[in-house]
């Protein structure tokens, strides 16, 4: 029997839908709170992690992995705003003239965002479902800071 099989038997239903719970509630309070804040998706993550770590392994595992994926994907989005940031500062300062070098670097930044924001959705719709089938997922692009 391979571990998948054999995690899908020790994991119950409860433990599932918790787990599922921390990718999926993580997704919900991004969306509700607004894209950019990010941190609704870490506290979601977070919260389950706290009430739940001692009672389920499998249910601690995914809650990690969601509290580490949205952290990273919040890192992410800072860095693409400051970036963002010194591209419009350094467009003001040169009175617009460096904006035949800031325009193609903001639409690189754009797509970047793009990545970044779609990577995310389909990162934790792929997570909450392999969560709800009893089966282990680790998130692609993490820091995986809380261990």
């Amino acid at each position: 029997m391979d571990t998948v099989q054999m995690q899908t038997l020790t994991s119950s239903q409860n433990d599932r839908l918790w787990a599922a719970s921390a990718h999926g509630g993580a997704l919900l309070l991004a969306f509700l709170t607004s894209w950019s804040a990010g941190i609704a998706g870490m506290l979601a993550a977070g919260a389950i992690y706290l009430a739940k770590k001692d009672d389920s392994g499998f249910v601690a595992e995914h809650a990690r992995e969601a509290f580490n994926f949205n952290l990273s994907m919040f890192l992410m989005a800072c860095a693409l705003a400051i970036v963002g940031a010194v591209l419009v500062g350094a467009t003001i300062l040169t009175l617009g003239i460096g904006a035949i070098v800031t325009l193609p670097a903001g639409l690189v930044l754009a797509v970047m965002a793009a990545v970044v924001a779609v990577s995310w959705l389909v990162c934790s719709i792929v997570a909450t479902f392999k969560a709800w089938n009893g089966e282990s997922y680790r998130y692609p692009f993490t820091l995986r800071l809380l261990k």
